[in-house]
Parts: structure tokens; C-alpha cells; sequence
């Protein structure tokens, strides 16, 4: 299962981790976000302990969404070593993410 980060624990949790960290946003109203949860869910499971895999309620959290101008959903974001190096808007196949992924672990 993904980790459910926050405006309140993204230091800690995202920018602080020590892994390849990446950051679905999404909201409740956006069905292609629902959609996308379980490709992150999935990969969450498959790359436990790897890489730090979570959800960020844009809705809910919007400090976060703001300071990276995220504008349109879903939008992952993938960081490293506590910056952003890369970005996907709209869904996409799990092919997708996992390629970026493995380009940046």
C-alpha cells in the first residue's frame, strides 16, 4: 500500500528520505486519479523498500501542490536526494512510471 504523505510530514517523508521518492497527486473528484491509485498501489508493493512510493490529497494538502505548481491531475512527481528531478501529467500506463523509476534509482 502507498504512504500517505502531507503538507505536515512531505519534509520528513519525501525531501528527507534517503530513496528515489515518488508523489501521486490526486484528488477525490478526478477519476483518473482514482484510476492511478492502483498502479501506485501496485508499485508500492513491488518496490517496498526500494523506493518510497506515496499519495498526496491535493485537495486536502494544498502547500505542497502549490509550491511545486501543480496545476492539473493526476501529476506524479519523482524525487531524489530532496529534489524534484522529474514529472508526469495525466494518466498513463504503469510502464510509464516504472521506467522513470528505473531511470532514476
Amino acid at each position: 500500500m502507498a504512504n500517505v504523505f502531507t503538507d505536515a510530514n512531505f519534509d520528513t517523508a519525501v525531501l528527507n528520505s534517503d530513496k528515489l521518492t515518488v508523489v501521486d497527486f490526486w484528488a477525490t473528484w478526478c477519476p483518473p486519479c482514482l484510476a492511478l491509485g492502483k498502479t501506485i498501489d501496485a508499485l508500492a508493493t513491488d518496490y517496498e523498500g526500494k523506493v518510497n512510493i506515496g499519495k498526496l490529497n491535493s485537495d486536502e494538502n494544498p502547500e505542497v501542490s502549490v509550491k511545486y505548481s501543480v496545476m492539473n491531475l493526476p501529476c506524479v512527481l519523482f524525487f531524489k536526494n530532496g529534489q524534484l528531478v522529474d514529472k508526469h501529467v495525466g494518466l498513463a500506463a504503469r510502464g510509464v512510471y516504472e521506467k522513470k523509476i528505473q531511470q532514476h534509482m
